[in-house]
C-alpha cells in the first residue's frame, strides 16, 4: 500500500485535504478535498469561489487542470506496484461546457494495467452536478524506484 493511500486512510478525508497543499503549495490555490481515494480511483471536489474563477465568471481552465492532476496523481500513486515511482510527463485536455459551479474531478484508472511500467495514460473527468465540464488523459511516466 502506497505511503499517500496510508496517509489518506490514517488522517481521514477532511485531514488529509488540508495536508495536500502542504506537501505540494500549489494543489492549495483550490482548495481541494480529497472525497476518496483507493487503488485505480480518486475523485477531487472544490468549490467555485472568486480565487478560481476567470473573467466570465466561470472556473478557471487552469484550476481545472490543477484538480485533474492532483486526481491522477493520488490515484496514480496508489496504484502502481510497490517499488515504483510516478511522475506526470503530460497532459491533454478538452474543454467540454462552462464550469459554472462547484466541481468534481474524477480520475478513474479501472481499466489501466497497474503492473507496468513506462507511459501510462490516465483518464479523468470533471463535473458540476451531473454535467461533463472537462475531460483531460494525463500520461504519468511509471518506473522502478
Amino acid at each position: 500500500m502506497s505511503q499517500m493511500l496510508q496517509m489518506f486512510q490514517q488522517a481521514g478525508a477532511a485531514q488529509f485535504s488540508a495536508m495536500i497543499g502542504q506537501v505540494a503549495p500549489y494543489f492549495a490555490s483550490i482548495a481541494p478535498q480529497m472525497v476518496e481515494l483507493r487503488p485505480g480511483y480518486a475523485e477531487v471536489h472544490f468549490a467555485k469561489r472568486r480565487e478560481v474563477l476567470n473573467h466570465i465568471g466561470t472556473v478557471h481552465a487552469i484550476a481545472l487542470c490543477n484538480a485533474a492532476e492532483l486526481a491522477a496523481g493520488s490515484m496514480t500513486d496508489a496504484s502502481i506496484a510497490s517499488g515504483c515511482r510516478w511522475i506526470p510527463k503530460g497532459m491533454t485536455v478538452e474543454y467540454l461546457a462552462k464550469a459554472d459551479g462547484d466541481i468534481r474531478t474524477v480520475a478513474d484508472g479501472s481499466a489501466v494495467d497497474w503492473s507496468q511500467t513506462g507511459d501510462i495514460s490516465v483518464p479523468v473527468m470533471a463535473y458540476v452536478g451531473d454535467k461533463p465540464v472537462f475531460r483531460a488523459e494525463i500520461t504519468m511516466y511509471v518506473s522502478q524506484a
